[in-house]
Order: structure tokens, then C-alpha cells, then sequence
């Protein structure tokens, strides 16, 4: 198993050091290193990326408000100077905190613990798209796909519907849709996407899913209706 990585540091000599770590570790592949926040979500846009090594104080955007600005959220291992940060490192779900100067060993543990996470989202979030692992409130939960109602935003969080439950998930909504079936859900709001499979009712302005009302946009409407043909028939 291989990881794609970037090393996002203002400092040359803090990314040289982290880079050569990540070249020696057989799991690892170096796909660019960046000084800043902007630039490196630019450079995302060019490729996939599974692990970020992370530092926090980088002139204009610190590391925690680059994670805000990203369009989907790879592993973030937080490398940085100080420990004011580890607290809110965990609030942001980083897969792991190091701290300058990084030692091997330090490192490998922390690379084991990224690896180990993947292989459970390998393995959870199968093929057929039945299931897939969310972490929530700091534990992790296997969510079944048909059992998902709707998807709410909450700022940097979503909030997941499911049968006789709900949960609070780290996640932007773009980056959540991704892992659903697309002819299972549609994005009928700018805040909300349901599984149309639990859809009971809808009116020009409403999807009605048990006693719930979601809001429905006026320009999904059309597109509501077309795919609810598609799956009846």
C-alpha cells in the first residue's frame, strides 16, 4: 500500500527534512511540496492526495484555515514547532501530531497510524458502495448506504441522517458526495442531499422524507424529477 503525500512548510529547511524522511519510507510518494496554503491548494487541484504533512504558521493562510478552504480532506499529520496546537489538531481530526525536531522513529509511528487509517477506508467503503466508516464525536461508525436518509451542512460540518439515528461528521458536503452512489442521491439544496430512494413526497418547494421537510431549490427541481424516473425505471 502507497500513500500520495505533499509537505506543506514556509520553510525550505523544515521541507528538506520532511521530504527526505518521506523518500526513504517505502509506503510514501512525494507528489509536491509547497510554502504556502494558497499554493497548495492549487497544486491539489492537479492531483490526488492521500496524506499531508502539515505545517501551522505559514504567512496569510495558517495550516488549520488551508484544511477549512480544501475541497476534500486527505489524512493531515500536523508537524510543527510548538504544542499549543495539538489540541486543536485533534479537533480538526489529524491523523497524527509531531513535533520539530522529527525523529525516524516518530515519524514511521506516525506514517503506520495514516496507513492503517486508509486500509479501513479501503476496506469499509467497498465496490458496491454498501457501507462506509464515519468518525464522529472522536468514534468511528459503519454506516450502511440504503440506510442513509439525507445530508445536511453545518459550516465545516455535515450532519448524516440515517435510520433511527444521526450523526455529525468533520466533512464538506462535496467532499461526502463523493463516496455516495450518484444515481442513489441528489443535491436538491445548496445545504442538503438525499437518498431519493427515501423520498415519499415532494411539492415546488419541499422533499418530504418521513415527517421530515428538506428544502428543495427551485432550479433542482427539474432534475429531481428526471432522476426519480431513472430509478422507477
Amino acid at each position: 500500500m502507497t500513500l500520495n503525500c505533499v509537505v506543506v512548510d514556509d520553510s525550505a529547511i523544515q521541507r528538506l527534512s520532511i521530504v527526505k524522511l518521506i523518500k526513504s519510507h517505502p509506503n510514501l510518494n512525494l507528489v509536491g511540496q509547497y510554502s504556502n496554503a494558497m499554493e497548495t491548494k492549487n497544486g491539489l487541484n492537479d492531483h490526488q492526495v492521500d496524506l499531508i504533512f502539515l505545517d501551522i504558521e505559514m504567512p496569510e493562510l495558517t495550516g488549520f484555515e488551508l484544511v477549512d478552504i480544501l475541497d476534500y480532506k486527505p489524512q493531515i499529520i500536523v508537524v510543527t514547532g510548538k504544542t499549543d496546537y495539538a489540541f486543536k489538531a485533534f479537533n480538526y481530526d489529524a491523523t497524527d501530531y509531531l513535533q520539530k525536531p522529527i525523529s525516524v522513529g516518530r515519524f514511521n509511528i506516525a506514517v503506520n497510524k495514516a496507513l492503517e487509517q486508509h486500509k479501513l477506508k479501503v476496506e469499509d467503503f467497498d465496490t458496491e458502495g454498501e457501507s462506509i466508516m464515519i468518525k464522529s464525536e472522536h468514534k468511528k461508525h459503519k454506516v450502511f448506504i440504503k440506510d442513509i436518509k439525507w445530508i445536511e451542512a453545518l459550516g465545516d460540518y455535515i450532519k448524516l441522517v440515517v435510520e433511527g439515528d444521526s450523526f455529525v461528521i468533520l466533512s464538506t458536503m462535496k467532499d461526502f458526495e463523493k463516496k455516495l452512489p450518484e444515481d442513489k442521491f441528489l443535491r436538491i439544496h445548496k445545504s442538503y442531499i438525499v437518498n431519493l430512494d427515501k423520498i415519499e413526497r415532494y411539492s415546488s418547494k419541499t422533499v418530504e422524507i418521513g415527517e421530515s421537510k428538506i428544502p428543495l431549490s427551485r432550479n433542482q427541481k427539474t432534475q429531481l424529477v428526471e432522476a426519480l424516473k431513472v430509478l422507477e425505471a
